[in-house]
């Protein structure tokens, strides 16, 4: 077991910068301590921290008891996806990677070691976008009885408003947001779809694995339509979209080979893109991405 302090990933440590007595702080500041409680508890031997990692949580590399490799998940307390283990508990793998141990107090997972420098990102934009659409597919399954993950329509209800002022704030997006809106209210209640979603799909959350090609993390899990999940797909790299000529028209290929490859409603599909787009691209307004939120609210505008 592992007795050297860590040392936490400076982009973590930025992220979380601010009121020292915040509890983020205080989690950043007792971060050795617990990261050592849990080598101790679960008789991990810590090989090193990964870097430069996330903003959210801190991604320690180590091996189990009998020598197995494996990956520690500590998530800053406040950013925690609700329900993530549970998510990945339900899959048990398929699809995902494999959750070995969970704590409850701090939110830690013990998850089966994949190649995190390696994701769906790393390959040509076709191919990507082709493992990316067969590993969702297989994310998609029944949720299980008594499950806690939110509704769709209640996770999205939760939007409104912050949509609604970011919408003010961008008067020229007026009428996509109001479009967007009517789709939030419409789109859940015509659904008769009830799976188990991860809920942040994209690319870059597609890994490398040794047990399985390819392998889904860090969901953010609710139950819902599968559109929902495939609208992230479609804009995921919108930008190699928007760089090409006949722009428009490859946005709505996009949707139509997405749609017909796993056997959905292209109307449907392009619905939840709209309003994906729309409250992504004013939400980036909003905190001073207006570069990349306009080019969002172009792509929404070509749907």
């Amino acid at each position: 077991m592992a007795t050297a302090p860590i040392e936490p990933p400076q982009r973590l440590v930025s992220s979380l910068s601010g009121d020292p007595d915040s509890p983020a702080q205080r989690w950043l500041r007792g971060l050795p301590t617990l990261v050592q409680q849990l080598l101790d508890t679960w008789e991990l031997t810590l090989e090193r921290v990964h870097a430069p990692g996330g903003r959210g949580s801190l991604l320690a590399l180590v091996r189990e008891r009998d020598g197995t490799p494996a990956a520690l998940k500590l998530p800053v307390p406040a950013r925690l996806p609700a329900h993530e283990g549970a998510a990945l508990a339900a899959w048990d793998g398929r699809g995902a990677v494999r959750l070995l141990r969970s704590d409850d107090t701090s939110g830690a997972l013990l998850l089966e070691r994949l190649r995190s420098a390696v994701s769906l990102r790393s390959l040509p934009e076709a191919k990507a976008l082709l493992e990316a659409a067969g590993t969702v597919r297989r994310l998609w399954v029944p949720p299980p009885a008594g499950h806690p993950f939110a509704t769709l329509a209640a996770r999205t209800e939760e939007a409104v408003e912050s949509l609604r002022l970011a919408g003010a704030l961008t008067r020229a997006a007026g009428p996509l947001v109001d479009e967007a809106l009517e789709l939030r209210r419409t789109l859940p209640a015509e659904s008769g779809e009830e799976f188990l979603l991860h809920g942040a799909f994209r690319q870059g959350k597609v890994l490398a694995g040794e047990r399985a090609p390819w392998l889904a993390v860090g969901p953010s899990p609710v139950v819902g339509e599968r559109a929902y999940d495939l609208a992230a797909l479609v804009l995921d790299r919108f930008e190699d979209v928007l760089a090409g000529s006949g722009a428009a028209a490859a946005a709505r290929r996009r949707v139509t080979k997405l749609a017909d490859s796993l056997d959905m409603d292209r109307d449907r599909l392009r619905a939840w893109t709209l309003y994906r787009a729309v409250d992504t691209g004013v939400r980036e307004v909003a905190v001073g991405e207006r570069q990349r939120g306009e080019l969002l609210l172009e792509f929404a505008a070509w749907l």
